[in-house]
């Protein structure tokens, strides 16, 4: 297993401007906003003063016990939705953000590390099969249909599924398969119908709810997942991309589980680390865990 830092590759749309004292401030594209990070634990690069100034979006939680929720102060001249590009040797996409009630814009740009992985993964491999679980607002299922592959898009909640199709029509695709149902029901289905699939991609929260209440816990489950992905992903000429975001979910769990259910080769082939973004004063911020290998 190869350790790493996997820091986002260039993405002229995005900046961490800067980070700290539990929060983040971020552009994306010609915006700028203000949100909470649990992640920053040093002071702030730059001054009080600078942020308020900048900022063009904050967000305030609603209560310390409900972190993720709440709501967005704005300047006068801030959209709620906007349009941003990505663009790289490999990849043309366009994604449309927008202020959510829960913090989050539509995009994780640590995430672009893994879309170039994949561009080398699916290369000279058109008409690959790639399922994407907890797939949110697609921006992966959208990468992986613009290199090519048969994409099967699978998300919990009906809205997010509309705005991955949003996406979609953005950057001027089409033919994803939208599967709007509980991502672990759907893997045990996938099993026992025979499916195989040349790339998986999971991105499990550590807590959600399927459309019909189904309950997912991280810890809990997440065994059972990577088992069932064993079985569903091509033993050759395949890839598999894992992000965790639990705080609690150590880098060594995911290993252990790729070695267990997807035997000691695969396991040696494996990369495994944290993902990051740097802001200006050169501090990494950690996102979240990510663990990938092609075979």
């Amino acid at each position: 297993m190869n350790l790493q830092r996997l820091n986002m590759p260039h993405w002229p749309e995005y900046e961490l401007i800067d980070s700290g004292d539990f929060e983040k401030l971020e552009r994306f594209g010609d915006f700028v906003l203000r949100r909470p990070e649990p992640q920053a634990l040093w002071p702030k690069a730059l001054p009080e003063r600078n942020w308020v100034e900048m900022a063009q979006a904050s967000f305030s939680r609603k209560s310390e016990k409900d972190p993720e929720n709440g709501h967005w102060t704005l300047s006068k001249n801030m959209p709620d939705r906007w349009m941003m590009p990505y663009k790289s040797k490999a990849l043309h996409l366009q994604f449309r953000l927008a202020l959510t009630s829960f913090k989050h814009v539509g995009i994780f740009p640590e995430q672009a590390a893994n879309w170039e992985y994949m561009a080398q993964a699916l290369k000279g491999k058109s008409g690959a099969s790639v399922l994407n679980l907890f797939a949110y607002t697609g921006a992966a299922s959208l990468a992986a249909r613009q290199l090519g592959a048969d994409v099967v898009h699978v998300d919990s909640i009906k809205a997010v599924v509309s705005w991955s199709r949003e996406n979609m029509e953005h950057s001027r695709l089409d033919g994803i398969r939208w599967v709007v149902e509980d991502a672990f029901k759907f893997v045990q289905r996938e099993v026992r119908r025979g499916k195989v699939y040349e790339g998986l991609i999971l991105d499990p929260p550590a807590y959600g709810r399927g459309p019909s209440g189904e309950k997912w816990v991280l810890e809990r489950q997440i065994n059972e997942l990577i088992a069932l992905c064993a079985q569903l992903l091509a033993p050759k000429h395949s890839f598999f991309i894992l992000n965790t975001y639990s705080m609690g979910l150590s880098p060594v769990i995911t290993e252990n589980l790729i070695r267990t259910h997807f035997g000691q080769a695969t396991y040696d082939s494996a990369s495994s680390g944290e993902l990051l973004l740097t802001d200006r004063a050169g501090r990494h911020l950690p996102t979240g865990n990510y663990l990938r290998f092609s075979r």
